[in-house]
């Protein structure tokens, strides 16, 4: 049963604010038993605000709100980041940042050979990903969960499975990078999957 606490989410369309491929397949097939539609800002022509917080919650709550206020639905968004703690924890909310290129557009082989680069000198090994979700109705409410999964990195990377900075990150116990594993295997224990698991005893079922 739903948390009392918390809103609950009524079966129905749901705008998912992100413009990433890959997160959108993600999101999708944890929300599919649901009964929610997802469509995406991309496919409904919304703009990307920017995000100018600090925490990934933070980011996550300005991109929800500005979907469900632009669409006038209910929208989930996901802000989510890989961290080194060699390097004090970035590139954390500067993830997608960190694989801009000069012309434009991303370039994630380039992102991880920097993080590579920065934190070689450097004997500890440990990362994390973190997944910030932050649901937002028309009317300014908000409900927000994290999840996180740590681990280490590896360079180069492993795998063309998954995206981003999945190939370099290796879970904490495992053999296989994100970039590895069967998406299913993946799906079971991220980031994603932990702070979805989160959102889902409070406000879905």
């Amino acid at each position: 049963m739903p948390d009392p606490t918390h809103r609950r989410l009524a079966a129905g369309r749901l705008v998912l604010a992100t413009h990433n491929a890959g997160k959108l397949r993600e999101v999708a097939a944890l929300l599919a038993p649901y009964g929610l539609e997802v469509v995406s800002v991309g496919t409904l022509g919304l703009p990307e605000p920017a995000e100018t917080e600090t925490s990934f919650l933070g980011n996550a709550g300005i991109k929800a709100l500005a979907a469900a206020r632009a669409s006038g639905l209910p929208a989930l968004a996901d802000d989510s980041g890989f961290s080194v703690a060699a390097l004090g924890g970035k590139p954390g909310v500067r993830t997608a940042d960190w694989a801009e290129r000069p012309g434009g557009g991303r370039d994630y082989a380039m992102a991880m050979a920097r993080v590579a680069a920065l934190a070689e000198p450097f004997p500890d090994r440990r990362a994390w990903f973190t997944c910030a979700l932050v649901l937002a109705w028309p009317d300014g409410h908000t409900e927000g969960f994290e999840g996180k999964v740590e681990g280490s990195w590896v360079f180069p990377p492993r795998g063309a499975r998954g995206f981003g900075y999945d190939p370099m990150f290796l879970p904490e116990g495992g053999t296989e990078t994100f970039g590895e594993m069967d998406p299913e295997a993946k799906h079971a224990m991220s980031h994603r999957a932990r702070a979805f698991a989160l959102l889902s005893a409070a406000c879905l079922g």
